[in-house]
């Protein structure tokens, strides 16, 4: 009998995160196949992320046909996506399959904020692209003279700052927890989550994803809207066009198709997000009953919007595509070795 006690204990004490803290979390357990499945699907979305951003990074960085003020905007939001993949996915990985974490309080807290920055500056980037798109369809004599280089450069400051006071600001003056004494009296040792009480549950989620989702949902339904009048207009031409009115005619068919692949980012990104927010907003109202494992579950999904950008912009936008063809053939590849390289 005190052998069966004995090696009972021993199995639980294998199971728990810090095996002498008396107050450590349990592990998750999980079959081998699933833990392995697991680090697959999460590694592959890291390598995918950092790698197809870096080339986003590199491939806007480098080539000066490139350099407009929407593509510093998604440049700033390849960076975000980058650090994203770099500094926050490979701990988060490590938490959701073993249900530890090993880093203690403060990383933690660092890591909460910075998971929580780089998603707000995501949406930001995001919204400001829309409001920089809109313009460009609405207005495309204003926008050279209204939308500027520098102008833009000064909103994705403002982004950078305002993410990273909200964020850090909440989650190191604790106000996301106060009231909830009792909650955090029960956590465990090794445990690692992000919670809201009832005000800042709602809050958070709207200030930095419903009011600029709802935003952005407006300027793109505008936008294809503008874009489609603007279609049928040039369908209905008879007459032939001179040379300034066909580069025109093809200036705003790039207009509307980069409207449109930007609105498919857009939607992605609502897509992978809103089933999190979602939870975010209900979660506090039923007791924090939802699992970990889902709600880990929810951000990975939410995660898998910064391996998609990448694979958007190379599938539906051509100047990206051949920018990146020139990039990995040139330089990865090394058949040629120029600062100079033209994008045609």
């Amino acid at each position: 009998m005190d052998t069966l006690f004995m090696n009972n204990t021993d199995v639980e004490v294998l199971l728990l995160c810090f095996p002498h803290q008396p107050d450590s979390c349990f592990k998750t357990t999980r079959f081998f196949i699933i833990r392995v499945a697991m680090y697959f699907l999460t590694l592959t979305a890291i390598l995918m992320t950092v790698f197809g951003n870096l080339l986003v990074i590199i491939t806007i960085s480098h080539f000066k046909q490139l350099h407009s003020p929407t593509n510093f905007i998604i440049l700033s939001l390849a960076f975000v996506d980058f650090m994203l993949g770099c500094l926050v996915m490979p701990f988060s990985m490590v938490r959701w399959v073993e249900g530890c974490w090993f880093l203690g309080d403060l990383f933690c807290q660092i890591h909460s904020s910075l998971d929580m920055t780089l998603s707000i500056a995501s949406i930001l980037h995001l919204c400001l692209v829309s409001v920089d798109r809109y313009m460009a369809i609405t207005d495309p004599l204003g926008y050279k003279m209204k939308v500027t280089n520098e102008k833009t450069l000064v909103c994705i400051a403002f982004v950078w700052i305002f993410s990273c006071m909200f964020s850090f600001g909440i989650v190191f003056s604790k106000i996301n927890i106060a009231g909830l004494d009792e909650q955090m009296l029960n956590m465990c040792i090794g445990n690692c989550v992000l919670i809201f009480n009832k005000e800042w549950g709602i809050i958070a989620p709207l200030l930095n994803f419903y009011i600029p989702g709802a935003i952005m949902t407006c300027l793109y339904l505008k936008i294809f809207h503008v874009a489609r009048k603007q279609a049928k207009l040039i369908s209905d031409r008879t007459a032939v066009l001179t040379s300034c009115e066909t580069k025109k005619q093809v200036s705003e068919q790039r207009e509307r198709k980069a409207a449109k692949t930007l609105g498919i980012v857009m939607g992605v990104f609502l897509l992978c997000w809103l089933p999190f927010f979602l939870t975010t907003v209900i979660d506090p109202f039923l007791n924090f009953s939802t699992p970990l494992d889902v709600f880990d579950a929810l951000v990975w999904f939410g995660y898998f919007n910064s391996m998609f950008n990448p694979l958007i912009y190379g599938f539906f936008y051509p100047r990206f595509q051949k920018a990146f063809k020139i990039i990995i053939v040139r330089y990865l590849f090394c058949l040629k070795s120029s600062n100079n390289l033209v994008l045609q």
